[in-house]
């Protein structure tokens, strides 16, 4: 009876789904080895930042901090494999209102892969200044270079359309004199030239509301010495 127990027991423990069993052992073995062989490591990368949610009627008033640096740690096969684009940085500005305002920067605002961990953020705060949207109409006033022929000067500058919309934080729009353009050259130009340009304004935070292309007409005459 005791060996007929022993044997049933065995049988039960050992025997039932036995090629199951085997393959668990086969694949925890697999995993053990990968893990074994797939040390941690660590990388530095410069994470753009995402801003989310700004009110409509604002601004960001400043330009100087735009990226931060994103120190992780995960296994050495997930790493090597990373992409900058596997790892973003939000921050919310969502109720921010005219004015400065100091944020905090942490592992819950960096978006990484599974297996990877934020160890560290630097600056773990920055700064940014807000303020009301304002767009309104400038002139342009293109730029013209160029080596001219003796005898021979710019007599007009025709932009075509004559103004552009710009819109950004109302402090910067309303230092705004005028907009610009790419510079044309009228090298060799003896009566008139026209050109195909963009106009824009210097100030990285102001934006030209619908860019279109200006025709810039360049209207040359004899100079007066000459005409005399």
């Amino acid at each position: 009876m005791a060996s007929l127990a022993q044997r049933s027991f065995f049988q039960r423990t050992f025997l039932h789904n036995f090629w199951l069993k085997v393959v668990s052992v086969l694949l925890a073995i697999g995993l053990w080895q990968v893990v074994a062989h797939d040390p941690p490591a660590e990388v530095e990368m410069k994470v753009p930042l995402e801003f989310r949610n700004l009110p409509d009627n604002l601004e960001i008033d400043s330009a100087s901090f735009t990226e931060a640096q994103v120190r992780i740690r995960g296994p050495e096969r997930v790493i090597h494999r990373l992409q900058a684009s596997d790892v973003r940085t939000e921050i919310d500005l969502a109720g921010v209102h005219p004015g400065e305002r100091t944020f905090d920067l942490n592992s819950g605002q960096v978006h990484v892969p599974q297996e990877v961990e934020v160890v560290q953020i630097i600056p773990g705060q920055f700064h940014l200044s807000f303020d009301n949207r304002e767009t309104r109409v400038v002139e342009v006033r293109p730029r013209v270079t160029g080596n001219f022929a003796s005898g021979v000067r710019v007599a007009r500058v025709v932009a075509d359309p004559p103004n552009v919309e710009i819109t950004g934080p109302r402090r910067r729009v309303d230092a705004v004199e005028a907009a610009t353009t790419d510079p044309v050259d009228v090298s060799g130009a003896m009566t008139r030239a026209a050109f195909l340009t963009q106009a824009y304004v210097p100030d990285p935070l102001i934006q030209v509301v619908h860019p279109t292309p200006i025709r810039v007409t360049v209207i040359m005459e004899g100079s007066r010495d000459e005409k005399e």
